[in-house]
């Protein structure tokens, strides 16, 4: 945009996705002319709130082509590297570090999916999209973090790609919503879920008695 008092900002030295350029927007006196306002005035919050849900499917996505990348070089080094006359890949702990990648990775992979569809279909998917990003995020940073220590020495050179992708795994747990975001917005939305719900506990539970029981028990601790 031409608007005065719209500038940008330095590009900034990341740690990861370096490939891409972050900057400041800065808006000093910017006017807006209704012609160019999004939604009604007043929505703005809700808009950025709409778009972020959209966005976190997108970043979940980002992040299982990580996970993804991740264990491609993981099972293809692990089945090249030859110790003590055969490959790597023979070894329990490769295995199980392969296993746990592979798990991480389709669970992440079927919520995204399942995030998408939903949006897709014009559901509701603000819980699934936090889910997706949550999980999906937390999957490339364990799939990267896994990849250099099957890779070992050469995990931590940029000959191999598995020092970029653990690099770039980082910033999915951050934006688009922390990972400690995406657990209040999967929470809240499960609360709502379930007060309009009639889930029934046990004929024998007494609300007050268990309130009393564990003021007591606070008090006999302190």
């Amino acid at each position: 945009t031409k608007a005065e008092g719209f500038s940008f900002g330095k590009a900034e030295d990341k740690l990861g996705i370096r490939a891409s350029t972050t900057a400041n927007l800065i808006l000093d006196d910017v006017f807006v002319p209704e012609t160019q306002v999004l939604g009604k005035s007043g929505d703005g919050f809700k808009i950025a709130m709409k778009t972020l849900d959209s966005g976190r499917i997108g970043i979940a996505a980002q992040a299982l082509g990580i996970a993804q990348a991740s264990l491609d070089v993981a099972v293809k080094y692990s089945t090249d590297r030859q110790a003590f006359g055969k490959p790597i890949s023979s070894l329990y702990a490769i295995q199980h570090k392969l296993s746990q990648m592979a798990c991480h990775l389709e669970g992440a992979r079927l919520l995204t999916w399942r995030a998408a569809a939903d949006k897709d279909a014009g559901k509701p998917f603000s819980k699934q999209a936090a889910m997706a990003k949550l999980c999906a995020s937390e999957a490339a940073t364990f799939c990267a973090h896994q990849a250099i220590q099957v890779l070992g020495g050469m995990g931590f050179v940029s000959d191999m790609p598995a020092e970029r992708y653990y690099r770039d795994a980082r910033i999915t747990e951050i934006y688009e919503g922390t990972s400690e975001i995406m657990h209040l917005v999967v929470a809240s939305n499960l609360i709502k879920e379930y007060a309009a719900m009639d889930v029934p506990l046990p004929a024998s539970y007494n609300p007050s008695e268990a309130a009393n029981a564990a003021a007591a028990e606070g008090a006999q601790a302190a």
